[in-house]
C-alpha cells in the first residue's frame, strides 16, 4: 500500500531524513518509533507532501507520489492526523468534522459523520460546541474523527497519545486496534513504545533520521540492547 525507498528530506539545507526504507501492506498497523528529534514528524510530512523530499521515492498503491501535491495525496486516500491534534478552536465540532471531507469524502459527508459519532459517542452531544473548549482527550477524538471523514485508505497517526492521561491513552490504543480490525491500514508514529508494540504488526525504529532497526514486535523485544538503547524499556 505504501512503499518508501531511500527517502531523504529536511528543511532548507538541513537534512533530517537520511535514506529511510519503509513499507506498509493493506490492513496492517506499522509503528514508527523514536525519541524527539529522531525525524518521525519530518517523515510523516514528507510522505504527505507537506515538505519536499531531497531524494528517494514514495509510492502509494500504484501511484508515485514523491512529488505530488499534499491535496492530491489526501484525495488518493492517504490521510494524516497531525501531532498536537490541531483542531480549529474557533469552529464547532460539526464544522471541524465537515472540513475533514473537504478534499475527499464530500459526497458521503452525512454518512461519515454518523460513523464518526458511532465511534466517538462523546462528540455527539458536543456538535455545536467550539472545538477549543473541548478537553484534550475530546480534541484527540475530534482530530481522529476529522481524519476518518476523508475515507482514508491509509491513516497516519502522529503521536495520538501525546499529552493524554493514562486512561485516555488506553482508550486511544483500543480505538486504533478497532479501526484496524475494520480493515483500515494505519501508520502509527509514537513515543509510547509499549502500547505501540502491542498493536503493531511490524515496527521501525528511527535514530537521527535513519532507520536503526525494524522487525516484528517480538523480534525487537527479544534484543536487550535494543530495548535499552532505542526503546527505553
Amino acid at each position: 500500500m505504501l512503499e518508501v525507498r531511500a527517502l531523504r528530506g529536511g528543511y532548507g539545507a538541513v537534512e533530517v531524513l537520511r535514506g529511510i526504507d519503509l513499507e506498509i501492506r493493506a490492513g496492517e498497523i506499522v509503528a514508527v518509533l523514536g525519541s524527539n528529534g529522531a525525524g518521525k514528524s519530518t517523515f510523516n510530512n514528507t510522505v504527505c507532501g507537506l515538505i519536499p523530499s531531497f531524494g528517494g521515492s514514495i509510492r502509494f498503491g500504484d501511484d508515485d507520489i514523491t512529488h505530488a501535491r499534499s491535496s492530491d495525496i489526501v484525495a488518493a486516500g492517504l490521510v494524516q492526523v497531525p501531532e498536537g491534534r490541531r483542531v480549529f478552536p474557533d469552529l464547532s465540532v460539526r464544522e471541524n468534522l465537515a472540513l475533514g471531507s473537504y478534499r475527499r469524502g464530500r459526497a458521503h459527508r452525512e454518512r461519515n459523520t454518523e460513523r464518526v459519532l458511532a465511534v466517538f459517542p462523546k462528540l455527539a452531544a458536543r456538535m455545536s460546541q467550539l472545538a477549543g473548549t473541548l478537553s484534550g482527550g475530546e480534541q484527540q477524538m475530534l482530530a481522529i474523527g476529522r481524519g476518518l471523514m476523508a475515507e482514508p485508505r491509509l491513516l497516519i497517526l502522529d503521536e495520538p497519545s501525546l499529552g493524554l492521561a493514562p486512561l485516555l491513552v488506553e482508550e486511544v490504543f483500543a480505538l486504533i486496534a478497532r479501526l484496524n480490525a475494520e480493515g483500515l491500514a494505519i501508520l502509527l508514529v509514537e513515543q509510547n513504545v509499549g502500547q505501540s508494540l502491542e498493536v503493531a504488526r511490524r515496527a521501525y525504529v528511527l535514530e537521527n533520521g535513519a532507520c536503526a532497526f525494524h522487525g516484528t514486535p517480538a523480534e525487537l523485544l527479544a534484543r536487550p540492547e535494543l530495548k535499552r538503547a532505542y526503546l527505553g524499556i
